[in-house]
């Protein structure tokens, strides 16, 4: 399904670098260039080997002045990454020569490319299926090794593998029934019907199990919202710098030195952390302050997980108190800071309120513990699952509604088996889960599904 026209666009960020890219993808790619390349040897730009660096310049073909020095690499069809031939020049980083570039190859013939258009043509071609063309965004987002690794396990074809042998096995069902019904003579109605819900409790099983990584999956993408909140200089400020390894936020002996919301992303043994740093609860007449602690209230009842900083050189207050109450049926972690002064804060009386959840102590000050949270958040998102096979990881929310809605469909064909309902209608539940499963892939998506995917990419990928 290759396209008739040819496409251009800017491939790497706008801004000054060492090295941009323009990459051309289309059947006029290599004619588009060669009006505007000259190379060093004065080889024709169509008598270039395919996948080998060549050194030269790009001129304007109007006022022959030379733009940049650059290096073309040509990609012919279908060993590319479209499966179309593909151009691509790696000038200087700045933003004028990719900009003139640009625009000589548009002058040339070339459309400036959509969105995810390359990794659009990439799908139409083959090259990938559609859960593999949306690991390319994820890739690209990825905010750790873990979640890179994630990312990429779903663009080497690990997710869509499972999806596939799913599909295959609920075909082999799907002609098992419909044998029984081409062959009713046979009278072997009751024992497809057996072999068929068999089978689907365990795809049923198979799919639960998948679903069940989805929340470990969307941390590992879009990380973990965790919210610090405490009394006014327990050392809430201070965390966030540690785990941030930088100075972020204004540390002093005043209370009420946070006012706002202060968030930042940070990489915790693997897990991308988005880490909410809020205003000290406490009563204040400051309309600002105030203002701000009501914002610390909200960014706790949207918290994946609540860090609550406790002084241990002060006893528990009552605002203490309130916090702790709150966190009861919260996946929280309650850190007891200043572990290096003389403690007075009553452990004991912590513990009737956290029951089964981490108390550890730390310094944010001297650094000490953050070992011990960064175990106790990784145990809280893994929850037992293994973490070396991040690719077993369902991270994406449409695949998550797919899966569930297949799930349905199976539960469907188990209520009409055991209603003793015919062949046929066994084989529209199954049918309907097989076609659900592969709009996970794309086999089976609309257009207009595929065109919103593809928006979210960003030019020139």
């Amino acid at each position: 399904m290759y396209q008739e026209d040819t496409i251009s666009a800017i491939a790497t960020a706008v801004g000054d670098g060492g090295i941009g890219i323009i990459r051309l993808s289309g059947p006029e790619s290599i004619n588009y260039v060669n009006q505007i390349f000259r190379s060093a040897s004065g080889k024709n730009t169509n008598e270039l080997p395919s996948h080998f660096a060549t050194y030269g310049y790009i001129i304007d073909p109007v006022s022959g002045v030379t733009v940049d020095e650059v290096l073309l690499l040509i990609m012919k069809k279908p060993r590319s990454y479209t499966r179309e031939d593909v151009v691509e020049i790696h000038c200087h980083g700045g933003p004028m020569p990719l900009k003139r570039i640009l625009e000589l190859t548009l002058k040339a013939g070339a459309r400036l490319a959509e969105p995810g258009e390359f990794t659009k043509r990439a799908f139409l071609n083959g090259r990938i299926d559609l859960s593999q063309a949306e690991a390319v965004i994820d890739i690209i987002r990825a905010k750790t090794d873990i979640s890179l690794k994630m990312s990429v396990s779903h663009l080497s074809g690990v997710l869509s593998e499972k999806i596939n042998d799913f599909r295959h096995e609920l075909l082999r069902l799907i002609a098992h029934l419909e044998a029984a019904i081409d062959f009713p003579e046979d009278d072997i109605d009751e024992i497809a019907a057996k072999d068929v819900e068999k089978s689907v409790l365990d795809l049923s099983g198979e799919l639960e199990t998948m679903i069940s990584t989805a929340q470990t999956g969307r941390i590992l993408k879009d990380g973990l919202k965790t919210v610090i909140i405490g009394k006014p200089n327990v050392g809430k400020s201070s965390l966030l710098n540690s785990l941030l390894r930088e100075t972020r936020a204004i540390v002093t002996d005043i209370p009420g030195t946070t006012r706002d919301i202060i968030e930042e992303y940070a990489n915790i043994g693997g897990i991308p952390l988005r880490i909410i740093d809020t205003a000290g609860i406490r009563d204040t007449n400051d309309l600002v302050e105030r203002i701000g602690v009501e914002k610390a209230w909200e960014m706790l009842d949207q918290a994946d997980i609540v860090l609550f900083i406790l002084d241990a050189s002060l006893p528990l207050s009552e605002d203490d108190q309130k916090i702790l109450s709150l966190i009861k049926n919260r996946k929280a972690i309650v850190l007891v800071n200043k572990s290096d002064l003389p403690e007075v804060i009553d452990m004991p009386e912590i513990l009737k309120y956290v029951h089964d959840k981490p108390v550890i102590n730390i310094s944010a000050l001297k650094g000490t513990g953050l070992d011990e949270l960064s175990k106790a958040i990784n145990e809280m998102v893994f929850s037992g699952q293994v973490k070396g096979s991040e690719g077993s990881f369902v991270s994406n929310v449409r695949h998550v509604n797919i899966l569930e809605e297949t799930k349905r469909s199976l539960c469907e064909v188990i209520n009409t088996i055991n209603a003793g309902m015919s062949p046929d209608f066994i084989v529209i539940d199954l049918r309907a889960a097989w076609q659900r499963l592969g709009e996970i892939t794309g086999e089976t998506v609309g257009e207009d599904i595929i065109d919103q995917i593809f928006s979210q990419f960003c030019i020139g990928k």
